[in-house]
Formats: structure tokens, sequence, C-alpha cells
């Protein structure tokens, strides 16, 4: 293998991991489990999901209004 086969190879890698950590973190804090994020490493049901956890209802937010809603009673 040839040295830039080898940084080439680094590269692809580097930016497949680099959309998975993001995506961890952001479902992580929405309240659903980090292992949606590796739905980044295919293109199309990466955008899919981005776009689920955009326009669903979170499961933090329910708890909080649940919370609220507990606490004005």
């Amino acid at each position: 293998m040839s040295e830039s086969f080898i940084w080439e190879l680094l590269l692809i890698l580097v930016f497949m991991v680099l959309p998975v950590w993001p995506a961890w973190r952001i479902c992580r804090r929405a309240g659903y489990s980090g292992l949606w994020g590796v739905t980044q490493f295919i293109p199309i049901l990466g955008v899919v999901t981005m776009w689920v956890l955009a326009f669903c209802r979170w499961p933090v937010l329910r708890r909080k209004e649940e919370a609220t809603a507990d606490a004005a009673e």
C-alpha cells in the first residue's frame, strides 16, 4: 500500500465518522438513544432520521411538560 492510500483511507473514515458524533449528542439530548446517531453512516437513512427528530415530539419535552403539570396540581 502506498502512503497516499493510507491518508486517503484515513480521511474517508474521518468524514464518515464526523457526522455521527453530533447526531449522537442531539439524539441523547432529545431523549432518544444515542445509537440513532449511527444512522448517519447510511446516507438516506441519516437524512430521514434528522427530519423525524426535527418534527416529532421529544421525550425530554414530554417529561418536562408532565413534571410542570404535576407541580401545578
